[in-house]
């Protein structure tokens, strides 16, 4: 990314693989003040030493995005410790399964994929933006595999393929990011498709041949921060570069307001465990 991106605060979740990886080089490489999040310590402290060369400040948050309550206590320790929030990249996310048919839940008991490629994306944006955070824009990795949510089995009980769930998360992420533009002008929000079956783990694991590499997509979601930060774009789903259209779902505003209602009740004990223990986590939050 030529632009220059210092001076301009990053949180990055997803950052120690694939396209996180790649992107927090490119950030790092421009300039950025830069949060870096992962689940496992040693992967996010490995990844703070490389990105060191840059020059950059680099700080680490380390959280299961599985758990709706350690999504909630990050969210209280970014408030705590971070000085200022420019851009929040909800980028984490877990892919179809290997075995189609194998069900899997969070720690809270709900489906894996709804669950941390959604609800923690949902929980994280919503916990910081009533702390006044991100300032500038949210940016939302999605996908090009979507489809309708069901909302009478948000959960997908019924019908279950992993392939399935990740397509009914991506459209929530679409979604979501579509009803932010809308109720936080001041805002930027978007949504992309980062590239089809790039390099990642997630693609590896599903057994599938990967089709390009993994900086494809940190290059999309570079360009999906230009437009958001240089354009002043807002209210768009990206399929890589280009502005899209997503599922006609999506533009629903009947269905948005239905997945976040039941979205704001599925995460309300864990908003309400926040409030209450919600501290500063300095301990947690490492700055280079």
């Amino acid at each position: 990314m030529g632009t220059s991106r210092k001076g301009i605060t990053f949180l990055l979740t997803g950052s120690t693989s694939g396209i996180g990886r790649e992107t927090a080089r490119a950030l790092g490489a421009a300039g950025a003040s830069l949060f870096i999040h992962g689940r496992d310590r040693a992967k996010v402290e490995a990844l703070k030493a490389e990105l060191a060369g840059s020059g950059a400040p680099v700080g680490t948050f380390v959280a299961d995005l599985a758990s709706l309550e350690q999504v909630a206590r990050l969210a209280a320790e970014v408030a705590g410790s971070v000085d200022s929030l420019d851009v929040l990249i909800n980028n984490a996310g877990v892919g179809t399964a290997v075995q189609a048919k194998t069900r899997e839940l969070s720690a809270d008991g709900q489906e894996l994929r709804f669950a941390v490629n959604y609800l923690a994306a949902f929980l994280l944006t919503e916990e910081l933006l009533k702390r006044g955070l991100p300032r500038k824009a949210v940016i939302n990795v999605a996908s090009a595999g979507q489809e309708d949510l069901d909302f009478s089995d948000l959960m997908t009980e019924g019908g279950y393929s992993g392939a399935r769930v990740y397509c009914r998360s991506k459209l929530a992420m679409i979604m979501m990011s579509l009803d932010l533009a809308e109720s936080h002008p001041r805002l930027r929000s978007n949504a992309l498709h980062p590239g089809t079956y790039l390099d990642t783990s997630m693609v590896r694991r599903a057994g599938i041949q990967p089709l390009g590499p993994a900086s494809r997509g940190a290059q999309s979601i570079l360009g999906g921060i230009a437009a958001a930060l240089d354009g002043g774009t807002t209210g768009t789903y990206f399929n890589e570069s280009r502005p899209s259209r997503a599922l006609a779902q999506a533009y629903d505003p009947a269905a948005r307001r239905r997945l976040r209602e039941a979205s704001l009740a599925l995460v309300a004990p864990y908003r309400s465990r926040a409030a209450r223990d919600g501290r500063g986590g300095q301990d947690r939050a490492e700055r280079h």
